[in-house]
């Protein structure tokens, strides 16, 4: 039998909008209103303070373990920002910024790391879900959430964030295969930040890039410069408008760097090159949309410092009411309830053991 070629009916696009001197181009820039661009840039600034704020508190040992954001804003926040409240957000771990844009409040994110359970409760009007640790799982929750949007008829997408070692798990294949087979309106955001954990991407994947994964599922796919948060926005906004009008899901790649540790109980000297962290910070993606919107005139020096002393002490005022908050939670006769109807005997005793055992 003679050999044919297949041909792929698709390519994979690479998008950038925004240099790093905060340069854009004109013919590619969004039109994105200038309320929406100064929210966004409040909430970058938010999402890096608020970080930096966390990893003191762990240092301190006032939170425990905690996986940092920093370098990640533009990935997350142009991304979410084109939801509508009635769509779903299913995060991984590391999206505090889209977290606290889709409606978290820092301080839930503070009692949480503190290892209180009470910081991880949605809102029940929220189409939010809690993170998810395990890599890669929260994939085919959304990919479940869309498929339930779609058997119902609904005007909503669902979107999901994980990051380049995810795409090295099952979940991922699955999760976007079903999603393929069945068009359901739901997008892939890949963070590709580099490592998964301390394994480089080279090391996942012999592929040029993650976002040509899609093609095997026969979706579109699109790697994004993730440091550049109109060139995520624009991406997202046509993925999201896609689902929307019935044209099924979208992979995502942002392309950015993880410019801190793992999580706050990893060590990233070991493993990542200086130079090369050093050459990423210089493309961090917040003094980038600060130069474009300074040089659009929407925002002054003085401006900003304003802003900085405004989060500074919104920042203070999370912390000091979820220490204060915490006071009143986290009694460990909590373990016992909603686990059996009636307690067995043996839990009975066990339960007034430890009630003794704590009133001294």
């Amino acid at each position: 039998m003679p050999k044919s070629s297949i041909a792929i009916p698709h390519d994979i696009v690479r998008l950038s909008i925004l240099d790093e001197n905060g340069i854009v181009d004109d013919h590619l820039e969004p039109d994105i209103p200038e309320k929406t661009l100064l929210r966004l840039y409040r909430a970058m600034l938010l999402g890096r303070r608020f970080d930096q704020r966390m990893i003191d508190l762990q240092r301190q040992g006032r939170i425990a373990t905690f996986p940092p954001s920093s370098g990640h804003e533009s990935a997350h926040l142009g991304a979410v920002a084109n939801l509508k409240p009635a769509d779903w957000y299913i995060p991984a771990y590391r999206e505090v910024p889209a977290d606290l844009w889709r409606g978290r409040s820092m301080e839930s994110v503070l009692l949480y790391n503190a290892g209180f359970n009470e910081g991880i409760q949605i809102d029940e009007h929220q189409n939010n879900l809690p993170i998810s640790i395990p890599v890669g799982s929260q994939i085919l929750h959304a990919v479940g959430i869309a498929w339930g949007i779609k058997y119902r008829s609904e005007d909503s997408v669902a979107m999901t964030f994980f990051g380049d070692g995810a795409t090295s798990q099952g979940d991922f294949h699955e999760g976007l295969n079903f999603a393929g087979v069945y068009r359901l309106p739901v997008i892939f955001v890949c963070q590709n930040n580099q490592w998964a954990i301390s394994v480089p991407v080279h090391k996942q994947t012999l592929a040029e890039t993650l976002a040509q994964k899609a093609l095997a599922y026969g979706i579109p796919g699109i790697q994004v410069d993730g440091n550049d948060i109109l060139a995520v926005y624009a991406a997202a906004q046509e993925a999201v408008d896609r689902a929307r009008s019935g044209g099924g899901p979208t992979l995502m790649e942002c392309v950015t760097y993880r410019m801190v540790m793992h999580t706050t109980s990893d060590d990233p000297k070991r493993y990542q090159n200086p130079e090369e962290v050093e050459a990423w910070k210089n493309r961090d993606p917040l003094p980038r949309f600060r130069k474009y919107l300074q040089q659009r005139g929407l925002i002054s020096a003085g401006g900003i410092n304003e802003l900085e002393t405004e989060i500074k002490d919104e920042i203070q005022a999370a912390v000091e009411k979820a220490e204060a908050d915490a006071e009143g939670l986290g009694n460990p006769l909590d373990m016992f309830d909603h686990i059996y109807d009636t307690l067995p005997e043996e839990t009975r005793r066990q339960k007034a053991y430890l009630r003794k055992t704590l009133s001294g």
